[in-house]
């Protein structure tokens, strides 16, 4: 018998190889279709999406653009007459309406007069979704100065149960609180150290609840220091500050918002004014120059 030639033989073995090389292709690709999808590890934990409070002012939240981060402690600085009160009780108000459970913690106030004060503007809290998410709290320096003691107690360690610095009504968990105003509570206090150490536990509890606070001062007019140590202002998230300014015979009111942290806002001064039976207007195309160095 004759042999095949050479040339032959080595097709064949390439044929065979190719062969082999398909079905091997083949076994692969249905071992990778059946594989099953890989787990999501145990501590795996997804981005969260960052959150917007609005102020429900339409021009100043214009000024603020997405809004206040959630969570985030502003303070509203600000003369006597500025409209620190009016704002905030808007702000609240308008958060109350679209379902939020809100605070206005008041040192100077009753809820009488504050819920008087309210339905001048037309905001009328027996009108709200759920009434009882809408608190008003008469707050005393003496319930300050026991807190106080009650946590000193607490860092010497005797008295073993968890003391916060603000009284927030048992049972209720607010979205938004007011503290109005910072600067009565810094009064109750007769060393700086020991203020300090209590406004650091309050915005840390604060932050720990996942509360947006909004907390007044009172300052001049045309303010250097947005707070009454000037410390409160670089632990807070924000300064907001409304200014009260004499031009002549008459006064200008403006506002500004000069920090947001971890969100985008204008930075400028805009003209504001109170309105009898609305409230806060915001002007963000009328800057105010000039007045406000």
């Amino acid at each position: 018998m004759v042999a095949p030639p050479r040339h032959a033989k080595v097709k064949k073995g390439m044929k065979k190889r190719a062969a082999t090389s398909r079905t091997s292709m083949k076994t692969r690709v249905r071992k990778i279709t059946k594989r099953r999808p890989r787990s999501v590890p145990k501590n795996f934990q997804k981005k969260k999406i960052q959150e917007y409070v609005k102020t429900g002012i339409e021009g100043l939240d214009q000024l603020l653009d997405k809004g206040i981060p959630r969570g985030s402690s502003v303070i509203i600085a600000g003369g006597a007459g500025s409209g620190k009160t009016i704002m905030c009780l808007q702000t609240i108000y308008n958060a109350a309406k679209d379902g939020k459970k809100v605070l206005y913690m008041s040192f100077e106030e009753t809820e009488e007069r504050l819920l008087d004060h309210m339905k001048a503007f037309g905001w009328d809290v027996a009108k709200l979704p759920n009434r009882k998410d809408f608190v008003v709290k008469m707050c005393s320096i003496y319930d300050i100065t026991r807190l106080l003691e009650a946590m000193m107690a607490k860092a010497e360690g005797d008295l073993m149960i968890d003391i916060n610095p603000i009284m927030i009504p048992k049972g209720f968990k607010p979205d938004i609180v007011v503290i109005d105003s910072v600067t009565a509570i810094a009064s109750a206090f007769q060393g700086k150290d020991t203020y300090r150490s209590y406004i650091e536990n309050l915005f840390r509890y604060l932050q720990r609840e996942g509360v947006t606070s909004f907390m007044i001062t009172e300052t001049e007019e045309v303010p250097t220091v947005f707070s009454p140590t000037g410390v409160e202002e670089f632990l807070a998230d924000g300064v907001i500050v409304l200014y009260s300014l004499r031009k002549g015979d008459i006064r200008q009111n403006a506002i500004e918002v000069l920090k947001l942290r971890g969100a985008s806002h204008m930075k400028k001064v805009v003209a504001m004014r109170v309105v009898s039976g609305v409230g806060i207007e915001v002007y963000p195309e009328q800057e105010v120059f000039g007045d406000i160095k």
